[in-house]
Formats: structure tokens, sequence, C-alpha cells
């Protein structure tokens, strides 16, 4: 009787190794034949960005120490992920792709909002479209983190004529391959954050048409100046990537308008340098949502991106990483909410304009809240 058993567990023990097995090797030959999961550079790209001041221990590094949270806290999210309030809406975003086609002035500055941390910066004569994830799925997969439904799907086909691309990282609600392949004929040059060129590369884009800067560093677009920033955060698009490329915030500073855009990460000193280096800025985009007090260190708190907004010395604030994507376990309105009544505490300048809302910065101030119609 016992020999019985002893069998059928060791039958069942090589049976689920087997499967395990199997398992494996179609994760690794997934990761290594599908183009949507980019390429971490190698070779001279590698020996290239290993000389950054931010590169350590064969990734790149914060400027402050930044921990992930543990297994046991991300295990602990779970519940809430199962079975939580859930964070979609229930019916398609009300959205003003199209409505505003009043022809660019090189004195003035419109911006348009896609979505998550997706926009279209028209200023001084140039198309400037910073993290341009117009795609479907967060995900390398497509049954994973869909979109929100919007009442009008996203009219890429009108983003022709870009003159560059703001990439921030490499993560997949940011860098998405089948936008990249639709805009990357109509774009002329792409910014980048080092090593994510590797991945626009791999994609087609060719070598003289990006150009990566580190922390600190600066380029020109015309006669308007961009400036890569610290974030605190991380990346990777694969199990075998992480921090193999970094991770940025952007000024966008023109002769009559200067732009922030935080990017992803956590609260803390760098956004008072920032202020202090480039400020103060007519806006500041500044993440909120998808944020949870197990990851606090590389998502802020609603709260702390308004402070974020005072410390870089912005004139008006507008939240973003919110309204395309469940990535965490809060309602779809929660970065809204807490991000507006932390404003109206504080006295700050804040707008929040419709997905597909083009506005006129420092004239416009979109303050409808269509997340309640």
């Amino acid at each position: 009787m016992k020999k019985k058993i002893f069998k059928s567990l060791k039958r069942t023990f090589l049976i689920i190794s087997a499967l395990l097995a199997l398992f494996i090797i179609a994760v690794a030959i997934f990761v290594n034949t599908q183009p949507q999961m980019g390429k971490k550079p190698h070779g001279q790209d590698l020996e290239r960005i290993s000389k950054s001041p931010n590169y350590g221990d064969q990734e790149f590094i914060n400027l402050i120490e930044t921990k992930m949270g543990s297994f046991g806290e991300m295990i602990a999210t779970m519940p809430d992920f199962l079975f939580g309030e859930g964070g979609t809406p229930d019916e398609p975003l009300p959205v003003k792709f199209g409505e505003n086609a009043t022809p660019a002035i090189d004195s003035l500055c419109f911006v348009t909002w896609y979505g998550h941390s997706a926009f279209l910066i028209e200023i001084e004569g140039k198309r400037i479209l910073i993290d341009p994830m117009l795609g479907e799925h967060s995900s390398p997969v497509s049954f994973a983190t869909p979109r929100f439904p919007y009442q009008k799907p996203i009219p890429i086909e009108e983003l022709t004529d870009i003159d560059a691309i703001i990439l921030s990282h490499d993560h997949y609600d940011h860098l998405d391959y089948a936008t990249i392949i639709k805009l990357k004929e109509e774009t002329a040059h792409f910014f980048t954050a080092l090593g994510v060129g590797s991945h626009l590369k791999h994609w087609g884009v060719d070598e003289s048409q990006i150009t990566e800067l580190d922390w600190w560093q600066t380029t020109t677009l015309g006669e308007i100046e961009i400036i890569a920033c610290p974030a605190r955060h991380f990346s990777g698009r694969a199990f075998t990537d992480r921090n193999a490329t970094q991770w940025a915030s952007w000024v966008i500073k023109g002769k009559y308008q200067n732009l922030y855009f935080s990017g992803d990460g956590g609260y803390g000193p760098h956004f008072k340098e920032i202020g202090e280096k480039y400020g103060p800025f007519d806006l500041a985009m500044l993440e909120c949502g998808q944020y949870n007090q197990a990851w606090a260190a590389i998502h802020m708190m609603p709260e702390q991106s308004v402070q974020a907004g005072f410390d870089v010395k912005a004139r008006t604030i507008m939240p973003i990483h919110w309204g395309a994507f469940e990535l965490s376990v809060h309602t779809w309105t929660d970065p809204i909410i807490r991000f507006k009544a932390e404003s109206e505490r504080l006295n700050a300048n804040m707008i929040h304009p419709f997905i597909g809302e083009r506005f006129n910065l420092g004239v416009d101030m979109p303050q409808t809240e269509w997340w309640n119609l």
C-alpha cells in the first residue's frame, strides 16, 4: 500500500515538474521571440550607459534608497485585487477628441491629454508627444490590463507630423510597441532616458533619430530645451531586464512656456532640486494613480503629488497616470478625488481636462468634473 502511495506521489510530482518546465520554456520562448518585449541594452549600448554615474551594480539606481515593498506586502494586496471594490468605470468615459481645432500659434501652447500619462504638446511650432501609450492593453499580452472604454476611440491616425516623442521609461503603460510602430514613420526624433533607445532600435527606429539623456543632461528641439531630470522609480519589460534602462522626468522649456512632466515615481527630494534648477513651471503634469502603500516608494500618493507640484514651483498642476488602466487596487476615481481635495486644501491651482480635450495653456482652465457625469 505504501509503495502504491509512493509511486502515485512520485508520478504526480514528475507530472507537475514536467508541466512547470514546459511553462518555463514557453515563457522563455515568448520573452525572447515576441517583438513587444523589446530589447535591453547590450554591446556598445551597454558599455555606453554603464558609464553613467547613476548606473550601479549592473543596473540603474535611484538617488535615494527605494524599496519596492516586501514579498509579504505584495501578497497582502492580493485579496484587494481579487475581491476589492474594483477599479474600472461602469460606463465608457466621455472624451473630447477633435473638438477644438483652433490653429496652433507659436506663442501659445496647446495641451491634449489622452488618458494615463500620454500627451500631445503643441509648443512654438513643434508637436511633441509624451509617453504615447495609445494601445488597448498595457501589457505584453492582449488579455491583460485593457484600457478603460472611451466613448470614442483615440484618433491615432490624426497624430501626424510629430517633431518628437519623449519617453520617460520602458514600462508597458508608457512605452507601447503597437503605438511606436504606428507612429515611427510620422516622428522625426525620439528623446529617451538612457537605454530606452535599445527598444526603439529593435523596433526599426534608426539610431540617428534617437537621443538618450542621463539625469540633468539637456538637448534642444529647435529653440526648445529638453532636459532629463531624476525620478524615483524602476524599469523593465521582462523578468531579466529589471533596471536595465533608466527612468526620468522631463522639462520642456520654451521661449514662452515652461512645462514639467514627472513620469512615474515615488516622492523625494529631487522635486525641490528640479524646482530650484528649472522652475517655476507654467504646468506640472504629476503622476497620481496606480499607487498602494505597499509600493509607495515608486508611486506617489495623491497628497504627495500635490506637494510635488509645490516643490517644483508649478503655477498650475494636473494629475496624470489615471483614467486609462487598472494597475492597482484603488477605485478608478480615487486619484482625482484625493488630488482635488488636497489641491483645494492647499489652495493649489489645479486643472483636470477631459480625455482628449485640447486646451490653451495659461488661457483655458478645464475644471469640469467629467468623471461624475
